[in-house]
């Protein structure tokens, strides 16, 4: 019983968190002149606007019961937008696949200022609700390191591809050609190089509170 409303929990908290993460895009996209998300009515918080069967749902149970409870990870329905719409396609797509991580660190920053300024209160009775709001916190940096790898289709391409030369251009064609291929190797030989990086940015947030 345990178990299963544990996963019920990290579930709730990641789609969520991707759910923030989305409609951030559109927010951007819609801010720099891109009404393509606002019409196709996912700029809302309402998860079945959002919600992405394999990516939302069963990734992260399989990876749930892979990793015996320790890890899920997963994303929602990309929000669509149109770069053509923008006042500056290039760099507008740079500041749409920003926006994204950049909702996760706030998330993230928010509630581990929460749990600094109250450290004294969640122990005892409360130390399962300091619990919650460390693993809110782990989740939205977790998704955010992981969105600024610049490999398609993750943000951090987009990023990547708003600054890199033009005399760079094949590279951005390789990427663009081969990077869920490149993703896919990056997730299983990788992906281990990012949990330092998220280690450090959670205990940065959380300081004396952290959990992980």
């Amino acid at each position: 019983m345990n178990n299963i409303l544990a996963l019920i929990f990290q579930l709730a908290v990641l789609i969520f968190s991707v759910i923030i993460h989305e409609v951030s895009h559109g927010l951007a996209a819609l801010k720099l002149g891109d009404t393509t998300a606002r019409d196709a009515g996912r700029l809302t918080l309402n998860p079945l606007k959002h919600l992405d069967l394999f990516g939302s749902i069963l990734l992260p149970i399989s990876l749930f019961l892979l990793s015996g409870g320790a890890f899920v990870l997963g994303w929602a329905k990309p929000v669509p937008y149109n770069p053509y719409n923008l006042k500056n396609p290039r760099r507008g797509a740079g500041i749409v696949g920003a926006a994204g991580p950049l909702s996760n660190l706030i998330v993230a920053a928010i509630f581990g200022l929460i749990l600094q300024l109250g450290l004294p209160a969640f122990s005892g009775s409360l130390a399962g609700f300091s619990e919650t709001l460390s693993y809110i916190v782990f989740i939205n940096i977790l998704l955010a390191v992981f969105n600024l790898v610049p490999l398609p289709p993750l943000d951090g391409s987009n990023m990547l591809f708003a600054v890199l030369p033009r005399s760079l251009y094949p590279l951005q064609q390789f990427l663009t050609r081969y990077g869920f291929w490149l993703l896919l190797l990056f997730i299983f030989f990788g992906f281990q190089f990012l949990v330092p990086i998220v280690g450090v940015i959670y205990k940065l947030l959380v300081g004396p509170a952290a959990l992980f």
